[in-house]
């Protein structure tokens, strides 16, 4: 019998710690490419209510979690792009806690102030997740994101801005489609 998992092509850097300061860009699809998040009044895309939640939720992350940063994004009718940072080493150390999710804590100033860094994947689950109850509670109860994401971990300024370049343009390449 065939067995799907060991011919799955892996999604995540071996080895790479997920939960270190760097720049990531994020790519999700809507399930079945479901073209479900808004559409385009001419060349601009126009989000709809479901877009919006996307957006919303996007933007919380940053909120949520005091180690996030966020970048160029955009969101499509059917997938979204973003630059998600995690800046963990900004007035703080960085220690490594050996937990069953391996997840760094953060402390620094006088008092000890411990931040658990959840790595990239749980950012992002947390974002998908948050997105989908919202856009189930709004009305479009078979909402799903596709399994899992799409990332590649930006290490250069000139990586930097060729992915914020094809960010800010994914619109006129989607319409050329």
């Amino acid at each position: 019998m065939y067995n799907r998992s060991k011919s799955r092509k892996r999604n995540r850097l071996e080895d790479y710690d997920y939960s270190q300061h760097g720049y990531y860009f994020i790519t999700s699809c809507v399930d079945n490419y479901d073209n479900c998040l808004g559409d385009f009044d001419g060349n601009e895309m126009k989000l709809n209510e479901y877009g919006e939640i996307v957006k919303q939720q996007w933007l919380w992350l940053s909120k949520q979690y005091s180690y996030v940063e966020l970048d160029e994004f955009v969101v499509m009718p059917n997938h979204f792009h973003g630059i998600l940072i995690i800046n963990n080493d900004k007035d703080v150390n960085h220690h490594s806690v050996g937990t069953g999710r391996d997840l760094s804590l953060h402390c620094g100033g006088g008092k000890c102030r411990c931040v658990k860094i959840k790595p990239l994947w749980q950012l992002i689950g947390a974002f998908k997740t948050t997105s989908s109850k919202l856009i189930h509670i709004a009305g479009y109860k078979d909402f799903k994101w596709q399994r899992s994401f799409h990332d590649r971990v930006i290490n250069s300024e000139k990586g930097l801005d060729n992915i914020r370049n094809y960010i800010i343009t994914n619109e006129d390449k989607y319409l050329l489609d």
